[in-house]
């Protein structure tokens, strides 16, 4: 039998023993923990919560003697989720989906310190069932949105559309498109970031730029080049976890009010004295990452018809953008 260790309420370690043939990742975990199915022990590897010797990999890495196995089992998973009414902005809806416009403000699923007021409370009082392929905690929930993030989302109400249109997420037929205020003016106006990324093994909480991590490709256009910022049209081909906050980061352009990576502090310091004052004026006023998921397009998984939405420009946006433009 393994040695295996709690190391708090919500993870687990294993050490692969001497003795241990060859096996997949996920078969190995399914043995260790027959209690949990293989498919969430799966959903885990995929979002980066089980580390091998301290790096995320796939389900399918053949473990190995001597390998240190860390697992982080989301805190919520168990507590039941009750259905609350929220208001929800509802873009579209038919019987096997729907398609919420989020407000920025709104957690989308229950997590550790937000365990009511989310999305899914909401969508659980809206909806008479939802797809539970995501997870008991994360019902209908096909893709997400940060908290901070405004625009749109579709969520599934049964199992057989969740899966279609996870599949189409995956295969890149799903088009989503962002628009985002960064910090500076680019020097390409248009461009293509290709940069792995995985969970910040210094802050769990947060992503970095790893090219061990999961491939993540963001596509950028500047459309308006404004005070100290830029007005950009964002394509995601993957969908990863803060991928665009990170990706702008890793340019030189966070996005504007980003908390976690907007580098606030750098990015006022490299201002004249005038622009900083003004800068620091709109950071107080304009306090969530200026983020906004505008277009969603996919293909119905029952009727076939391609449906497209728009997402306008949320009032707080528009109003810093023309602050912005007036500055010039």
């Amino acid at each position: 039998m393994n040695d295996h260790q709690s190391t708090h309420d919500h993870s687990l370690q294993f050490v692969v023993p001497s003795d241990k043939k060859k096996e997949r990742l996920d078969l190995f975990l399914t043995h260790q923990l027959p209690s949990v199915t293989r498919a969430r022990l799966k959903r885990l590897v995929d979002e980066d919560q089980v580390l091998v010797n301290g790096v995320p990999t796939k389900a399918g890495h053949s473990v190995r003697p001597g390998e240190v196995i860390d697992i982080f089992f989301p805190a919520y998973e168990s507590t039941d989720l009750e259905p609350e009414e929220i208001p929800l902005n509802i873009i579209y809806e038919d019987e096997y989906l729907l398609v919420v416009n989020k407000p920025a403000g709104l957690v989308v699923h229950p997590a550790f310190g937000n365990m009511s007021g989310t999305l899914v409370n909401a969508l659980l009082a809206h909806c008479r069932s939802l797809s539970d392929v995501g997870g008991p905690k994360r019902p209908g929930l096909v893709h997400r949105l940060d908290k901070d993030t405004s625009g749109l989302l579709v969520v599934a109400k049964d199992d057989v559309t969740h899966v279609a249109l996870a599949e189409q997420l995956s295969r890149r037929k799903i088009e989503r498109e962002y628009r985002a205020v960064v910090w500076g003016h680019l020097r390409q106006k248009s461009g293509r970031i290709e940069a792995a990324l995985a969970r910040n093994p210094k802050d769990r909480t947060k992503m970095h730029v790893d090219q061990r991590g999961k491939c993540a490709v963001t596509n950028y256009e500047v459309l308006e080049e404004m005070t100290c910022t830029s007005y950009l049209k964002l394509n995601l081909e993957t969908g990863r976890t803060h991928q665009i906050r990170v990706h702008m980061m890793s340019l030189g352009h966070p996005v504007f009010s980003d908390a976690a990576y907007g580098g606030r502090g750098k990015q006022l310091a490299a201002l004249r004295p005038a622009h900083a004052k003004l800068m620091q004026r709109l950071l107080k006023k304009f306090t969530r990452q200026m983020l906004h998921a505008r277009l969603l397009s996919f293909r119905h998984p029952t009727t076939g018809e391609v449906l497209a939405f728009e997402a306008p420009i949320p009032q707080d946006m528009q109003e810093l953008i023309q602050i912005l433009r007036n500055q010039v």
